[in-house]
């Protein structure tokens, strides 16, 4: 029959001898597309058979090659599932374009390129046989391959599947472990290792296969467990599971930080840091709780002791728990703390055998253990130890000078043995001595030294009569005896002794009581100088004390005002300053006191007073203007020295009082013995004062001048007081006799007015004007030396027009008018004639 090609192909060209066999499949015996049917060319002669066998992977791709077909006239490739006869269309191709069967999805993502079948996405329905008929020209020819490709479809592995029926299982238990895969293509192999942190991935041995299988689980056990399972394709590994042994405590073992043993268990040093960790392998890890000698004293695994003391030296028990499994061991050990003696180790040559051998003393002692002591000399180290002192004695005569000794300790808290080294020697020159008071010299001192040596030099105190005082002291001595004055003149000795001399040494002090030389014994000078007295103190034995007594026979202290102390080396001064006429003359005392006596030395000061100055006599002395100055002149009568002069004043007063005390005041001094005059400010207006002079020589004054109060100056204003006094003269008569007139006048109506000024006064009736010079003479009289003058009054003057002004000598200005005497009785007035004539006189006084 003619037809054609699954997608449009001719039958054409086909060859006529040659024998085809069509067969004819129907659509829906496959169920494949369409209503078409395939046309299976099967060529009879001339036709190549080919078998191969090619495995794919699922889900991958895989090619399928037919033959070694290059370019095809035709291709049809079919598919026959395993255990099924009925060949399935896949793909065709006519060299130019290829198609290929929906229904070969099934198998995978299938192409044909050329002659190759490709299958991406590789499915198990594709595992079966498929078969490539091709046609191709060869030598005009046309040929046909049939070539049988026998695919198979492999499956990778999955992840395993790791179960375990104890994940926790206490030790000595049972546990099953398997491993599965959901799908691969055997065979499949399985593999077990086993995962720690000490030991890394370890192969298990007692795996076999997909299973392990352990009959009695223990520690060594514990750890992480993956199994791996591969085929021909891939490997694939399980997540790890755990696998966690129960088990513990075992018996804790403690270790101790520093590691030291002893006999007993452990030991550490006083004031290390002690570190004791306790180990009890469990599972879970252990609970741990410490005790000191039965007490709880930590809760945890490492119990640190920062500074460790003596007293913490004990048992100390770790006690380990499993919370899990509740159960619980311990262990005890014994911990010894060390100790070194107190302060450091000691070394030293003492005397022995009263001072004929040297023993050698090495001493330290306390401390756990003992320390180990022993005495070396240079390389000799195999001498006896001795726990805590070790003593060696040589003979003094034996022992060179210079000789070093060497002594070793031994301490298990010491990391080498402790060393101290000491040299025998002998101090050069001789014991010194001394002695002195103290306590104000309520006690004697006397001091031995001798420094220097090993041993040192031992020293004792013998009196004169060979008597041992005070015991025996090294290097320095002191004897203290009470002050007895019968010691004046003893002697004492110190002795000296040393192992590696021969013969002891002395050296001696004899107590004696203090010598004192004056340099003068008699002075003399005049009242107001400066004189040093001076006492030299021989022999000052045991610090004597040196005291100055005054003319009183009183102690001069160093704060005493007119008495100054000083002291160079023996010299002892005592300054008078300002000295004083009778009261600084006399006898003066030095005394020099110590504890076995006293001396004292006298000096005779004679303070002589200057001779007196001359009298001094007041030639002028007169106030100003305004009366608040005075100028005062004086001379000097009679002979004598003088150096300076002195005014002094007080205020002039009227007393009845003889017996007052009369205050003079200071108003100038120092000045010069030249001078014959001063001008003296600063006096009050209102106040009349006196005035005296005195003549000074050094301190000694002279007589007091006579008592003087000052004068007014001289008035000099005549023409003011004259005009004056004929203005007024006229005013006042103008007004009297308008007055009189008025009264004339008027008789009548004033007639007692009339009368009063009109009548006759009587001869006797006239006023009495005191004297001038009687007011001088009673002023003058008032003011004497030595007593409070008395109030002065000034006359009062009488002047007509042309009389001028006289000078008042020694009246003060302000002095009031002389009083009348109250004894005469006023005459009565007369009376007078109406047309008498009337006589006026007008006393004027000018004032300046």
């Amino acid at each position: 029959m003619t037809g054609r090609l699954i997608g449009g192909s001719s039958l054409q060209g086909l060859r006529k001898s040659t024998v085809y066999y069509v067969l004819l499949l129907s659509k829906n015996d496959a169920g494949w597309v369409g209503d078409n049917f395939l046309c299976q060319l099967l060529p009879l002669e001339d036709a190549k058979y080919e078998e191969q066998v090619v495995k794919g992977v699922r889900d991958r791709s895989v090619r399928l090659l037919c033959g070694d077909v290059v370019l095809p006239m035709v291709v049809f490739w079919s598919f026959t599932k395993l255990g099924s006869l009925i060949p399935r269309a896949v793909a065709i191709s006519n060299g130019l374009e290829s198609k290929v069967e929906k229904a070969a999805a099934v198998l995978g993502d299938v192409t044909l390129k050329n002659s190759t079948l490709e299958i991406k996405n590789l499915q198990m329905a594709a595992e079966g046989r498929f078969m490539c008929q091709a046609l191709y020209e060869q030598d005009e020819e046309i040929k046909a391959v049939y070539f049988y490709v026998e695919l198979i479809v492999l499956v990778p592995v999955s992840q395993p599947f790791l179960q375990i029926n104890n994940s926790a299982p206490v030790e000595g238990m049972p546990v099953l472990m398997t491993c599965t895969v959901k799908e691969a293509t055997p065979p499949v192999e399985y593999s077990w290792h086993r995962h720690t942190n000490r030991e890394g991935p370890v192969n298990v041995s007692e795996a076999v296969g997909g299973m392990i299988n352990i009959t009695s689980a223990n520690r060594t056990q514990m750890g992480w467990y993956a199994c791996t399972a591969q085929n021909e394709v891939n490997s694939q590994t399980s997540d790890r599971m755990y696998l966690d042994i129960i088990y513990g405590p075992d018996e804790p073992v403690i270790s101790v930080e520093p590691f030291a043993i002893n006999q007993h268990g452990f030991s550490a040093n006083e004031q290390e840091e002690v570190v004791m960790t306790c180990l009890a392998p469990s599972n879970p890890p252990s609970h741990y709780i410490w005790f000191y000698n039965s007490s709880q004293v930590y809760a945890g695994q490492k119990y640190v002791i920062t500074r460790i003391l003596r007293t913490q030296t004990g048992s100390y028990t770790c006690l380990a728990q499993n919370t899990h499994l509740n159960t619980r061991t311990q262990t005890t050990i014994i911990l010894t703390v060390y100790y070194l003696p107190e302060g450091k180790l000691s070394c030293r040559p003492l005397p022995a055998a009263n001072f004929r051998d040297l023993a050698l003393h090495c001493s330290w002692q306390g401390g756990f253990p003992l320390a180990q002591l022993r005495w070396v000399k240079r390389a000799d180290r195999n001498s006896t130890a001795t726990a805590s002192n070790a003593t060696q004695i040589f003979r003094g005569v034996d022992v060179r000078n210079g000789s070093s000794y060497t002594c070793l300790a031994s301490h298990p808290s010491l990391r080498e043995n402790a060393v101290c080294r000491t040299t025998v020697w002998v101090p050069g020159g001789s014991p010194t001595c001394s002695a002195m008071a103290t306590k104000q010299n309520e006690f004697l001192m006397m001091t031995c030294d001798w420094p220097g040596g090993l041993p040192r030099m031992t020293l004792w105190w013998r009196d004169w009569r060979e008597h041992v005082f005070g015991g025996l002291k090294q290097s320095h001595n002191i004897l203290v005896l009470k002050s007895n004055r019968t010691l004046g003149g003893k002697r004492f000795t110190c002795v000296a002794a040393h192992p590696l001399r021969g013969k002891a040494a002395e050296c001696h002090v004899r107590l004696e009581p203090p010598k004192l030389v004056v340099e003068r014994t008699k002075m003399s000078l005049f009242e107001g100088n400066e004189v040093q007295l001076s006492c030299l103190l021989q022999g000052a034995y045991l610090g004597s004390e040196v005291f100055w007594y005054n003319n009183k026979n009183q102690v001069i202290r160093a704060d005493a005002p007119k008495y100054k102390l000083q002291q160079e080396n023996a010299w002892f001064n005592l300054t008078l300053q300002d000295t004083e006429w009778m009261r600084d003359s006399g006898t003066y005392r030095c005394a020099a006191l110590n504890a076995v006596g006293n001396a004292s030395a006298t000096i005779n000061l004679q303070v002589k007073k200057y001779p007196t100055p001359p009298n001094v006599t007041i030639n002028k002395l007169m106030y100003n203007r305004h009366r608040t100055e005075v100028e005062v002149e004086w001379q000097t009568q009679g002979p004598g020295n003088l150096t300076g002069f002195l005014v002094q004043r007080t205020e002039a007063k009227k007393t009845t009082n003889r017996q007052a005390v009369t205050i003079w005041e200071t108003a100038a001094s120092g000045i010069d013995p030249e001078v014959r005059e001063q001008k003296l400010s600063g006096l009050d207006p209102s106040v009349i004062y006196a005035f005296r002079i005195l003549a000074v020589n050094h301190r000694t004054r002279g007589h007091p001048s006579e008592v003087k109060t000052p004068a007014d100056p001289p008035f000099n204003a005549y023409p003011a007081v004259i005009g004056a006094a004929v203005t007024g003269m006229i005013v006042a008569t103008v007004a009297s006799l308008l007055g009189f007139q008025y009264i004339i006048r008027n008789r009548e109506n004033n007639p007692r007015l009339h009368d009063l000024l009109f009548r006759r006064d009587g001869a006797e009736a006239q006023e009495r004007i005191s004297n001038p010079e009687d007011a001088e003479q009673e002023a003058t009289t008032a003011v004497d030396v030595g007593e409070q003058p008395g109030e002065t009054s000034a006359p009062a003057e009488e002047t007509s027009a042309d009389d001028s002004p006289q000078e008042a000598t020694e009246v003060p200005e302000d002095s009031a008018p002389a009083q009348e005497d109250a004894s005469d009785p006023e005459p009565a007035p007369a009376p007078a004639d109406e047309d008498a004539p009337v006589n006026v006189t007008i006393t004027v006084a000018a004032t300046p």
